[in-house]
């Protein structure tokens, strides 16, 4: 079995594969007479192919045993996909660069809690991957006509050290 050991989710590692989302650097802006700040354009929302519009989802992750085992690799060639953590708990993220139409060498992160991540379109992940307890995530993604979802079952074993 092969292990891969996350790294910190940072900009310049997930770049690749799509926009972390996340406070750090981001352009702000009082709003509501300097009652609130906006923290504006902190990812790309890609969803318009093939006439498609956008959703926002709650999914509800059940922790995954350690050590993480991955089984299943997808993508979505019709949009993005954005997840934005409701709690300030770390989980996983795992992509892949495309290799001739299947995932190529596994990259894996971990998140500080807070950081959301913006899959670019057609980018191969794991499905998500909460750990500790149930976690609830925003996912803005895709609706509309279309095949939107690609699946590729891992032919290796896969674990994720996360000590």
């Amino acid at each position: 079995m092969r292990t891969l050991r996350p790294e910190p989710l940072t900009a310049a590692a997930f770049a690749p594969f799509g926009d972390v989302i996340e406070l750090a650097g981001a352009r702000q802006m009082p709003i509501n007479a300097g009652t609130t700040t906006r923290f504006h354009d902190l990812a790309t929302v890609d969803v318009l192919a093939e006439g498609g519009r956008t959703l926002i989802n709650l999914f509800r992750a059940l922790p995954r045993e350690e050590p993480v085992q991955l089984s299943l690799m997808e993508r979505h060639p019709l949009g993005s996909q954005a997840f934005l953590p409701l709690a300030d708990a770390p989980y996983l993220v795992v992509v892949a660069e495309d290799d001739n139409g299947r995932p190529g060498a596994l990259r894996a992160f971990i998140s500080n809690g807070w950081q959301g991540v913006n899959y670019a379109r057609n980018v191969w992940h794991h499905p998500l991957l909460a750990l500790g307890e149930v976690r609830d995530f925003i996912v803005v993604d895709r609706g509309g006509e279309g095949v939107n979802l690609e699946e590729f079952p891992l032919e290796e074993a896969v674990s994720i050290a996360t000590d």
